[in-house]
C-alpha cells in the first residue's frame, strides 16, 4: 500500500530554496540581452591606472598651496642636462606663472669655476614667506620647502646672481 506523506514546513522551505537556486543558476547561463543602440557615453576607468594631474600655481594661494607645483617645476629641470644651471630653474618657474621680480638664485659655479655642489633658488611670497628650493650633487635630489622670508624681503642667506636676462 503506497501512502501519500504530508510533507512537513521544513521539507517544503528545503524544496523552495533548492528551486530558487536552480533558477538563479540556469538564469546566469541564460545568453545576454542585445546590447542596446546607443553605446555608453562614459568609459569606465581601467583598474590600477590612476590619472596624472599636473599641479598647477594658485596666484592668490598660499606658499603652501603652491609649493607642489614649485616643486613639480624643479623635478623637472633636474630630470634634465641642465640641473646643474640657475638660469633654467629661474626660466621653468617664471614659465609656470611665477613672479621673476620675487626670484633669487646662487651661483652656478664656485669662485675656482667647478659646478657648484649645492644650487638655491627661491620665489618671495607674500609678506612673509618663501618657496626654497635646493639642488645639486650635495642633495642628489629636488629639495624644496616653505620658509620665512629673511630680512629685507630675502629668500637666500648669501650672495645671489643678478637675474638679468
Amino acid at each position: 500500500m503506497l501512502r501519500r506523506s504530508v510533507s512537513s514546513p521544513v521539507h517544503v522551505a528545503g524544496v523552495l530554496a533548492a528551486s530558487f537556486a536552480a533558477v538563479l543558476l540556469l538564469s546566469a547561463c541564460a545568453p545576454d540581452p542585445a546590447p542596446s543602440a546607443s553605446p555608453s557615453a562614459t568609459a569606465s576607468p581601467t583598474p590600477g591606472v590612476t590619472a596624472t594631474v599636473e599641479p598647477v600655481l594658485i596666484p592668490e594661494g598660499t606658499a603652501a598651496e603652491n609649493l607642489p607645483v614649485f616643486t613639480a617645476v624643479a623635478e623637472s629641470i633636474w630630470a634634465t642636462d641642465d640641473r646643474g644651471s640657475g638660469r633654467a630653474y629661474v626660466d621653468a618657474l617664471v614659465g609656470a606663472g611665477f613672479d621673476r621680480a620675487a626670484m633669487q638664485v646662487t651661483q652656478d659655479q664656485s669662485t675656482v669655476g667647478n659646478p657648484a655642489e649645492s644650487l638655491q633658488f627661491a620665489v618671495r611670497w607674500g609678506e612673509s614667506e618663501c618657496l626654497v628650493g635646493q639642488v645639486g650633487p650635495s642633495t642628489g635630489q629636488v629639495v624644496t620647502a616653505v620658509m620665512p622670508q629673511l630680512a629685507e624681503g630675502r629668500c637666500l642667506v648669501g650672495t645671489t646672481r643678478p637675474i638679468d636676462w
